[in-house]
């Protein structure tokens, strides 16, 4: 789907601009509400450099996919969402940061049926890379926020989870890399859902701090393979003491690194 005219959608958000990379991407997001970040440039930066067609599932603002075309000159990208205004946004992105020529951008719910998918033209068996930062929180367990949209971008129950897990797993190509990032306290449904479907299962978990517990974990897997899972040592964002990233996860944010895992 093309967005023509993202101002129809966006003219009423409150909006701020900013910095990736060290400057090399710029992006537009609503001040409230969910907003990209951290989890956004690791899951960007974790593709393999010599993918060629990145599928960005529940995109938001565009920001993974806008990391991952930054890295790569030679990548195109889908992104995905159901929401229009994210969308909207997610193309002014993608136009002022000059990926337009790389970069289609589809309306439609990850969850929907495939028939749905097909039609709004999401393609089967089609990309190298299918990355997702997928809402988290069950909403059976918690109080859903007052704002709609950032409702929908936090909460998911695990039946909803395994439907976006499948649709990456019918979008992928034979071989392809399925990589999502998640709070390690909802991890036990993603996985389950991964181990069903994919082999060469990768988790690398993150903590804050060496001496800390693991907050969050990026998740890998090869469509059709059958390789055993592999559990990574845990990589700390931080050094031990200050706000300081260690070295490996400050030069990821300045966009002089991609992530090795």
């Amino acid at each position: 789907m093309s967005l023509d005219q993202p101002n129809v959608f966006v003219k009423h958000q409150t909006l701020t601009r900013d910095a990736f990379l060290g400057g090399r991407i710029t992006v537009s997001q609503p001040r409230h509400g969910f907003r990209a970040g951290l989890d956004s440039v690791l899951l960007g930066a974790a593709i393999a450099p010599d993918s060629a067609a990145l599928l960005d599932l529940g995109c938001g603002v565009g920001t993974a996919g806008l990391v991952a075309l930054a890295h790569n000159p030679a990548l195109a990208a889908t992104l995905v969402d159901q929401n229009l205004e994210m969308l909207a946004l997610a193309r002014l992105n993608v136009e002022e940061n000059r990926f337009a020529a790389r970069t289609t951008l589809i309306e439609v719910d990850v969850a929907a049926k495939g028939a749905a998918r097909l039609t709004a033209g999401l393609r089967e068996n089609a990309y190298s890379s299918v990355i997702a930062n997928p809402p988290f929180f069950d909403s059976a367990g918690g109080t859903l926020a007052q704002n709609g949209a950032r409702a929908d971008a936090r909460h998911m129950g695990a039946q909803s989870l395994d439907l976006w897990v499948k649709t990456a797993a019918g979008a992928a190509a034979a071989g392809a890399e399925i990589i999502f990032i998640y709070p390690v306290e909802s991890l036990s449904p993603l996985l389950s859902a991964f181990d069903a479907r994919f082999g060469a299962i990768t988790i690398l978990p993150l903590s804050p701090r060496a001496d800390a517990p693991v907050t969050r974990v990026l998740l890998r897997a090869i469509k059709g393979s059958r390789a055993p899972l592999t559990m990574l040592a845990t990589r700390a964002l931080h050094d031990a003491e200050g706000r300081a990233f260690a070295p490996q996860f400050d030069a990821i944010l300045r966009g002089t690194a991609q992530l090795v895992w």
